[in-house]
């Protein structure tokens, strides 16, 4: 029986003029994805998610769009050790543009949707943005891609 984690994290957005960017962090391991973390002992996964983006890329001011929650899982093996892993993302905007990351992290990017997508590591995150996109899109009044 696979052991269980619960993280949470999310899709940070900004606007660059009227074209959304989204934030993708480069983690040690190389792979590209969102700010994502472990839900720790007497969080709610809300607060983990605040937690983890001001750890992770400094940033504080977040406004959390209602409604927007996405979970992915999946299985990772830790040591002989099988885990299945639960992470809840949100969607949240920041004005803020400069980002510091934690020692977690090789790199980070502001990228617009698609080249977003491209530099996603993992299906599962390229769902997450998709949806995502549709939902920013909607908000800003834009068209969103086919």
């Amino acid at each position: 029986m696979a052991k269980k984690q619960v993280s949470a994290g999310a899709v940070i957005f900004r606007r660059d003029g009227a074209i959304p960017v989204y934030l993708l962090l480069k983690y040690a391991a190389g792979h590209w994805e969102f700010v994502k973390g472990h839900v720790e002992a007497g969080e709610e996964p809300l607060q983990t998610m605040r937690r983890e983006c001001e750890e992770e890329t400094g940033i504080r001011e977040l406004a959390v769009v209602p409604g927007f929650e996405e979970p992915i899982s999946y299985f990772f093996r830790n040591g002989p050790a099988r885990i299945e892993k639960t992470v809840m993302f949100y969607l949240a905007e920041t004005p803020e543009k400069s980002v510091t990351i934690s020692h977690e992290h090789r790199g980070f990017e502001w990228l617009a949707y698609g080249p977003a997508r491209e530099l996603l590591t993992f299906e599962n995150a390229r769902t997450v943005l998709d949806k995502a996109d549709e939902r920013v899109k909607g908000m800003l009044g834009q068209k969103t891609l086919d």
